[in-house]
């Protein structure tokens, strides 16, 4: 629904026969400083290439932090740790929380937190925040935070006994995947259905072009 701006192991390479494939083998790499298959598919799909380079970042949200400043902050940390390793290459990070009625819900703990996240969010609509840095070396570089609206349908105890035995809610902020088995239980998407997943596609790619950066703008608009 919002986009704010604040100030790659992938496959996506060209072809040896595409006009841009010698510039972009020329240019600095996109690291995406994230462990996420999801987000390492998004960026696959866009057919930008990176390589990934997991950072080293507690995930904790300060006392009275709300969940648009977490994820911004959280996305800054992972970008700026992974920089000090790549201090020459555009690294891009993301962080994805899930707000209900104001309480910002993470990774479950275990099955039981997994279960009882998942009671919260049944039947209601939440809002899904994604906070995203790209920067190089020192400097802070472009971030941006984008929020999406979810509806999950009523669960019954035999759907949530199913789901969270299935293993998928145990690593997913607020214990569901909405690309994944979870999918047949939300009834609605409003905006960035990809910032769901852990990264908005749209997003990540107006901030590489405005950026104003000629290597971001080819990778941006890299091709199969």
């Amino acid at each position: 629904m919002q986009l704010r701006i604040l100030s790659f192991v992938g496959r996506g390479s060209p072809p040896p026969d595409s006009d841009i494939f010698p510039v972009v083998q020329k240019m600095d790499r996109l690291i995406l400083a994230s462990s996420s298959p999801r987000r390492a598919e998004i960026l696959t799909h866009l057919c930008i290439p990176f390589v990934v380079d997991a950072p080293r970042v507690e995930e904790e949200i300060l006392p009275g932090e709300t969940a648009e400043r977490a994820a911004a902050r959280l996305a800054d940390q992972k970008a700026a740790e992974v920089a000090l390793r790549h201090p020459a290459s555009w690294v891009l990070a993301a962080d994805t929380l899930v707000v209900l009625d104001g309480a910002i819900l993470g990774k479950p703990r275990d099955e039981q937190d997994a279960r009882r996240m998942l009671r919260l969010l049944s039947g209601r609509r939440h809002r899904v925040v994604t906070g995203v840095r790209l920067r190089r070396g020192a400097e802070r570089g472009w971030g941006l935070v984008e929020e999406s609206l979810v509806t999950v349908a009523p669960l019954s105890e035999e759907e949530l006994t199913w789901y969270v035995a299935t293993g998928e809610p145990r690593d997913k902020a607020g214990a569901y995947a909405v690309q994944g088995l979870g999918a047949r239980f939300i009834e609605a998407v409003e905006g960035s259905f990809t910032n769901v997943m852990g990264l908005p596609a749209r997003g990540v790619y107006r901030l590489m072009r405005d950026a104003r950066v000629s290597a971001l703008g080819l990778l941006a608009l890299s091709s199969p």
